[in-house]
């Protein structure tokens, strides 16, 4: 698969030198186009209020209408259309904000996630989940990753052949309840995209370096806070492994999109 890396939304939280990305995969399958995660769309431009609630006021999103997956699509020559299948790492508003610009598009995600936006059971579930995301129906596709098989020393992943051969949905919950990791056979090398299973690379490669405005916000948001630091646990060790057939990124992070969108380039010979 060929595979372009896109930000899909931007975002300023206070002490956050360099803002956070909507780091976005678009895909080239055999069967048609397909999206991990979604950003921020067309209508949380024109409605933020309802569709990303009182946290806009601490992550303080752009909201650009340049920024929206959908835009982006059309700018690389692609038709909108051609987007048939779009993988959740979670339901989250900075996550999801794209679909409704793709409402035909499948949408899959762990059947974990589906029910905790379905009926969210705490504070923060209630407030990270909100009606006006899926107001428009969305076609959700539920997956049970712990039905598959291993990937990477990972125990719950779950090969979605149906979109195309190569591509993992991994349980990876902590963040969120059903909290998924996505990775992406792109030839040369394979794909990790976290999600939000780390916020910045300094909490995985030794440096301790991650902003505090963002562990506390990463504590603040978790579904399972020790089941987080076991993610960042096993994540440093692949991040220190340095293993030349895997690129690993997040949703967050501009550095690691930076540098996926160089070596991209650098195996396009551009």
């Amino acid at each position: 698969m060929r595979v372009h890396h896109l930000n899909c939304g931007t975002m300023h939280p206070i002490g956050t030198p360099g803002g956070l990305v909507c780091h976005v995969l678009l895909l080239e399958t055999a069967r048609g186009l397909a999206l991990v995660d979604s950003g921020l769309g067309l209508r949380d431009s024109r409605t933020p209020g309802p569709r990303f609630g009182p946290g806009r006021f601490y992550v303080r999103p752009v909201f650009d209408p340049a920024e929206a997956a959908i835009t982006r699509v059309r700018e690389l020559g692609f038709e909108p259309r051609d987007v048939r299948d779009i993988v959740l790492t979670h339901f989250d508003a900075d996550h999801i904000g794209g679909l409704a610009d793709f409402p035909w598009a499948r949408v899959h995600l762990t059947a974990t996630e589906a029910d905790a936006a379905r009926r969210p059971r705490t504070f923060v579930e209630r407030g990270r989940y909100l009606p006006a995301g899926s107001a428009h129906g969305p076609i959700l596709v539920e997956h049970e990753p712990g039905d598959g098989d291993s990937w990477r020393g990972f125990t719950r992943a779950l090969e979605l052949s149906d979109i195309a051969p190569g591509l993992v949905l991994i349980g990876l919950p902590g963040h969120s309840r059903g909290h998924a990791a996505v990775a992406v056979d792109a030839g040369e090398r394979w794909i990790l995209h976290a999600g939000d299973a780390f916020y910045h690379r300094g909490q995985i490669d030794g440096s301790g370096a991650a902003p505090l405005a963002l562990t506390g916000m990463e504590r603040f948001m978790a579904w399972d806070r020790t089941r987080v630091r076991a993610n960042h646990e096993r994540l440093a060790e692949l991040w220190a492994a340095a293993d030349p057939d895997l690129l690993l990124v997040n949703a967050h992070d501009p550095v690691l999109l930076d540098r996926a969108r160089t070596a991209a380039a650098d195996l396009r010979g551009l």
